[in-house]
């Protein structure tokens, strides 16, 4: 297997982490369905009850309020078109800047969608939320908003507990997606006052294929998928053992091993190779709270898609920012949002680091730039 320089993609898929792998391979050897009453079907049951438990003490909830689910994706779908379904929701708020999933299950969800719109470090109104929720109790309505922790693409943190303040004395929902702070801030979601919450494994080391649902015990009606009653008649469909022990495993080695001293201090570094090399480079949303795993910058007249070959050659993975598009390399939704000039958003790209990272990450991403940025002078010199 030929080895990348540097992997700076965590955000899309961190590597799986050692004791996940581990984990998955015991698990593969113990065979059986979760829900048969017999020796085997009880030694399988038990895993996944270890691995309830695990996730519940990580995200600091009861293990009867994790859901296990295919994906984060699913995760947040159930949230949102399974709340809908059980509350009378007469309306879906999201911000500008939610990833897809998102914004693809409130359009699914068959309620009015309303979109906050967000400033130009990618931060959502909060005089819009009031607003709308002001609205909302004039009409004697019930509102389901979602809201991305920490943005996938720029990393920027939006003001849980302004949001929370807002939201958790009301009778309306709260969702939070917290996919990009998992293991990577404190979640205590039996002190939030977020309704649910949704999480993923392959973002902290584990196993694509498998995410979790955090649900309040009121919101314990919430469903997506019909079956044999699997996940306390919450999610159907026989469980993935080996994909859940894995996630589990992750979820207690990230968070054990995460250092966002470290981290920040590797994306520092890389942003200063940047500005250094290209002084011309803008880096979106640099002045507020970013998770100290990414960086979003652009260097005008670099465009994504060449720059992404250019550092790919170099065996440098980085991203133009969400994954979820099919491979496809098209303007983002959140630079957009936030006001981003269409020529600079089309120049965007994303780093980000995780478990595996190091200052050797660093060095190679600045050699390759400095290789790519050095054929771009030279073709322009030829231009001329």
């Amino acid at each position: 297997m030929t080895l990348r320089a540097a992997y700076l993609d965590h955000n899309a898929s961190a590597p799986l982490l050692p004791e996940a792998r581990a984990a998955i391979v015991a698990a593969l050897d113990v065979t059986g369905n979760p829900s048969s009453v017999h020796g085997p079907g009880r030694a399988v049951r038990a895993l996944i009850d270890s691995a309830r438990e695990t996730i519940a003490s990580v995200a600091g909830a009861e293990p009867k309020q994790v859901v296990f689910t295919g994906s984060a994706t699913e995760a947040i779908t159930q949230a949102i078109v399974g709340g809908v379904k059980a509350f009378p929701v007469s309306r879906v708020i999201v911000g500008a800047t939610e990833h897809a999933a998102v914004l693809r299950a409130a359009e699914a969800s068959g309620a009015p969608v309303e979109i906050l719109p967000v400033d130009g470090q990618g931060l959502v109104d909060l005089d819009a939320l009031v607003a709308a929720l002001a609205r909302a109790d004039a009409a004697d309505e019930t509102v389901l908003a979602a809201v991305q922790a920490a943005n996938n693409e720029t990393g920027a943190l939006q003001p849980l507990a302004r949001i929370e303040a807002l939201i958790g004395p009301t009778r309306h929902l709260l969702l939070i997606d917290a996919v990009q702070i998992f293991c990577k801030r404190p979640l205590d979601f039996a002190a939030r006052a977020a309704d649910m919450v949704a999480i993923s494994g392959h973002k902290v080391g584990g196993p694509a294929g498998v995410g979790a649902l955090l649900l309040k015990g009121h919101a314990d009606g919430v469903r997506l998928i019909p079956g044999g009653g699997q996940e306390m008649g919450r999610r159907g469909g026989t469980e993935p053992v080996a994909l859940i022990a894995g996630f589990a495993a992750a979820a207690r080695a990230f968070s054990a091993r995460y250092d966002a001293s470290e981290l920040a201090g590797l994306r520092n570094g890389l942003e200063a190779e940047i500005v250094r090399l290209a002084p011309g480079a803008t880096v979106f949303s640099a002045d507020v709270e970013r998770l100290e795993t990414t960086s979003n910058f652009a260097v005008p007249g670099v465009a994504s898609a060449t720059a992404m070959m250019g550092f790919d050659l170099e065996g440098v993975a980085l991203s133009s920012g969400s994954a979820c598009s099919s491979g496809k390399v098209a303007r983002s939704h959140v630079l957009e949002a936030m006001g981003v000039d269409p020529a600079l958003s089309a120049c965007a790209l994303r780093a980000s680091f995780g478990w595996s990272s190091t200052r050797d990450d660093i060095q190679a991403f600045s050699k390759a730039f400095s290789i790519l940025l050095s054929r771009r002078s030279g073709r322009d010199g030829k231009a001329a």
